[in-house]
């Protein structure tokens, strides 16, 4: 009687190479895809500083680790015939369901602490990338029905997979966040990978027999969970009447004042407009910076002005009231926020007030020397803060663009221990020779955190004409100049384009 030999089991039936791909660049894809909008979901809770995008990145990352290592787990064990269908089905109501969680726990984590910052990013990524990270180890192993040729295929695929990825990143960032809301992204991607894995299972029950495996039951549960996933993100708090390509906005009707407007960006308050009395300036940080112009020229003096930040246009509507003829330009990068405010705020452009939209360091570069009499920085917000505008090297050139006599206005928000603000005084004053703080005393003792306003300017300052003006508005506020404010800075950092730690100056956890 002769043994016959153990018959080796039939390998999987390869893919199609051009459905293999296509499964590949998708899966790839929409991790990028979700990777792009999670900075967008999460925005509005925890701010888009460089802690936020490390996280969402090292998320991302974490995900794709996972669920790549997962995935070959599976395929060595199942058939991943079995296992493509519902990956993508699961990606897919995984990604719907992203949208409601994160709205909800945004509004419980809301702040800019780093555990809240890592838990609201892990909610945004981490389940649906790894999911889809799981397809790449399924189809390579489908695919692998040649050893001779392992190395081409894996090659093959996984040039496939970095090419899609680096398609969604682009087509996201410069098509679809500039034309549709993240809602609408989020649920299109989910509704696309949720349809093409029910197609995919279709094809490979009809092709072998296979197909999303479970009774009837199970699909059905699936696709209640999907649907209630996407019901779910309708009714979730959305922080946004209207979504541009850099903030979350939206405009309120002041309850008190049917005039009156708040503009809100990422869920802070922003700007506040009085419609029928444009020298109405209702935040204390605004009352400083009109008291510092009053102070340097006279009302009825046109000046020539330049705005680092447009918000809800409050300074340059004040200035061209209380000073015919003054010429303002604004220079506000999301084109968005400037066609909002001419929609909600009233804002018209013309001869004396001027939009220019774009990066501020960029455009400042083409601003002519000795050019303004004022320049005011209204760039900065409590989670958000581009730190290229807050180094020597930008100080430097509002220096250049300022007459010699003229005086910058710089907004900074910060909370104790004051890192920031400290920074930046020591930076602006590393330019100008003659440079002072107006707060409130309890923010600058630490007790609190709160807006300051930064004044420079080459000239000597009207220091004596603030500190009268300051005693008249409703808020008190102290004037630190000279010993100090030198005292109160103390040893803190220059920044620097080479050296500027913003988001860790900021950080209060």
């Amino acid at each position: 009687m002769v043994d016959s030999a153990p018959t080796a089991p039939t390998p999987p039936r390869a893919l199609p190479n051009g459905l293999a791909a296509f499964l590949v660049f998708l899966s790839s894809g929409a991790v990028l895809v979700l990777e792009t909008v999670s900075l967008r979901l999460v925005g509005p809770y925890v701010g888009v500083t460089l802690q936020v995008t490390s996280s969402v990145i090292g998320m991302a990352l974490a995900a794709i680790a996972y669920g790549a290592w997962m995935g070959g787990f599976l395929a060595d064990r199942r058939d991943p015939r079995t296992l493509l269908a519902p990956a993508l089905v699961l990606a897919g109501i995984a990604t719907a369901v992203t949208l409601p969680v994160v709205r909800y726990a945004g509004e419980a984590l809301r702040g800019g602490a780093a555990s809240a910052v890592l838990l609201l990013t892990a909610l945004a990524v981490l389940v649906p990338a790894a999911l889809l990270a799981g397809v790449t180890p399924l189809v390579v192993k489908l695919q692998l029905a040649d050893l001779r040729r392992t190395g081409q295929v894996v090659g093959r695929l996984s040039g496939i997979g970095t090419l899609g990825g680096i398609t969604a990143t682009m087509v996201t960032g410069f098509v679809l966040v500039a034309a549709l809301p993240s809602t609408v992204i989020v649920l299109g991607l989910a509704a696309l990978l949720g349809a093409t894995g029910l197609a995919l299972g279709v094809y490979l029950r009809r092709r072998a027999g296979t197909g999303l495996p479970g009774p009837a039951r199970a699909k059905a549960a699936l696709a209640v969970l999907g649907l209630a996933g996407a019901g779910l993100a309708t009714v979730a708090p959305n922080p946004c009447d209207v979504e541009t390509a850099y903030h979350c906005a939206r405009v309120e009707v002041d309850p008190q004042w049917t005039q009156g407007r708040t503009l809100y960006l990422n869920s802070a308050e922003h700007s506040y407009v009085d419609l029928a009395d444009p020298t109405h300036l209702k935040y204390a940080y605004t009352q400083w910076m009109g008291l510092v112009a009053d102070a340097a020229a006279p009302k009825g003096q046109r000046l020539d002005a330049l705005h680092l930040g447009g918000g809800g246009f409050t300074m340059p509507r004040y200035l061209t009231a209380t000073r015919p003829g003054t010429a303002n330009l604004v220079f506000e990068i999301d084109g968005g926020l400037v066609e909002l405010d001419r929609r909600e705020l009233g804002v018209r452009t013309g001869p004396e007030l001027r939009a220019a939209v774009g990066d501020a360091r960029v455009l400042l570069d083409a601003e002519p020397t000795d050019s303004r009499d004022l320049i005011v920085g209204d760039a900065f917000g409590h989670l958000v803060v581009p730190w290229h505008l807050a180094t020597r090297e930008m100080a430097a050139e509002i220096r250049r663009v300022l007459r010699p006599d003229g005086i910058y206005v710089q907004n900074v928000i910060d909370l104790p221990p004051d890192r920031f603000i400290r920074a930046e005084l020591a930076t602006v004053a590393a330019e100008f020779r003659h440079v002072a703080l107006v707060a409130p005393p309890g923010a600058i003792a630490g007790r609190y955190g709160s807006n300051f306003l930064i004044v420079g300017s080459d000239a000597p300052l009207p220091l004596a004409r603030i500190q009268v003006g300051l005693r008249t508005l409703p808020e008190q506020a102290s004037l630190l100049h000279d010993d100090e404010l030198t005292a109160y800075v103390g040893d803190a950092l220059v920044l620097t384009d080479d050296y500027a730690p913003v988001d860790q100056l900021l950080a209060t956890a």
